[in-house]
């Protein structure tokens, strides 16, 4: 089947077949039905490497680290609802930690020809995806470097971290750790969720004066990074009253750990997370985190991508959510 198949079904030129099909501006919606209901009644599908040698294939590659990180989830809802009405298809690239895995991965779908990228807090060196972006639409998801080649989507990662430090000290606590990714200083990223949250945290702890008592520990944004990490820190003498985690994941990891070691939340240990991830309100779990907004952050990197692919815009952008602190039931005073 082929697109002059398609035209003459629809009783329309293959022109504008093809202007339907690229989603060309000043096609009627009366010209889109038309053609719509002929690729389906003849089960048309376009070629995707024939659409590749015309310019297009119509597919849009996110690479993350983790699939089991539910905050990602949320970021590609809003990536799906954002292209639903779309010709675009979404493909999914989880490549672990290692950079040069993600490396390997997003060398991959720029072979393939995607039309564009989104990136998910890459580990791959800043020098690779500002190289990359120079030909490929490019939007980065979470690292707060700008840059006049790709499109940025942040969350306001210091005042998040402000937010949970106010709320620990109004309960009293004095003692609050940050676990915090480790992040990859070969990457040559310099404002990265990690570093921001981190600058935040300490910027907080200042603030109510207590300098002396920041304390960061470093763990991969996954439940055995936040267990290993509560493990190391509630079984020390001096084992803080509140713990903060850069991701619900690692929050919950912690929590594992806590409730292995025979400690309650809050009651020996309040937690926090952050993202606010559907685990988080779970009836049974009920942890406090803070909101950054993941199907927005989503559904606007995929606008921003198509309008850079589509050349309606030129120059690069970036947009910033505000977080909100969610209160529940894993964060109370410290025990006197």
């Amino acid at each position: 089947m082929t697109i002059t198949d398609v035209a003459r079904h629809a009783g329309v030129s293959t022109a504008a077949v093809s202007k339907v099909m690229r989603n060309a501006y000043g096609v009627s919606t009366a010209m889109q039905e038309k053609v719509r209901d002929a690729m389906a009644e003849l089960g048309y599908r376009p070629h995707a490497a024939a659409r590749g040698m015309r310019g297009r294939t119509y597919t849009i590659g996110v690479l993350l680290d983790n699939i089991r990180n539910t905050f990602f989830a949320d970021i590609l809802d809003g990536v799906r609802d954002e292209l639903h009405d779309s010709e675009y298809t979404v493909l999914v690239g989880a490549a672990g930690f290692g950079a040069d895995a993600q490396s390997k991965t997003v060398q991959a779908m720029v072979d393939r020809q995607m039309d564009g990228l989104i990136l998910i807090a890459p580990g791959t060196s800043r020098a690779e995806i500002l190289a990359m972006a120079e030909t490929t639409p490019t939007v980065v998801i979470g690292h707060h470097d700008r840059s006049d080649l790709h499109d940025s989507v942040v969350d306001a990662d210091g005042t998040g971290a402000g937010l949970v430090v106010d709320h620990l000290v109004s309960l009293g606590h004095r003692d609050i750790t940050l676990v915090s990714a480790p992040g990859t200083r070969s990457s040559k990223w310099t404002r990265t969720p990690e570093i921001v949250l981190t600058n935040g945290y300490t910027e907080a702890m200042g603030r109510h004066g207590l300098g002396d008592e920041t304390q960061v520990c470093r763990a991969a944004y996954s439940d055995e990074g936040g267990y290993k990490a509560g493990i190391s820190l509630l079984t020390r003498e001096d084992r803080p009253t509140a713990v903060m985690a850069g991701a619900d994941v690692a929050a919950l990891g912690v929590w594992r750990a806590a409730h292995e070691l025979g400690l309650r939340v809050p009651e020996d240990v309040s937690i926090v997370g952050y993202n606010n991830t559907a685990l988080a309100d779970l009836a049974t779990v009920q942890l406090t985190s803070v909101d950054q907004a993941g199907h927005d952050m989503g559904s606007t990197a995929a606008r921003l991508l198509i309008e850079r692919v589509e050349g309606r815009r030129e120059h690069a952008v970036q947009t910033t959510m505000t977080p909100r602190l969610v209160v529940r039931r894993s964060t109370s005073a410290p025990r006197a």
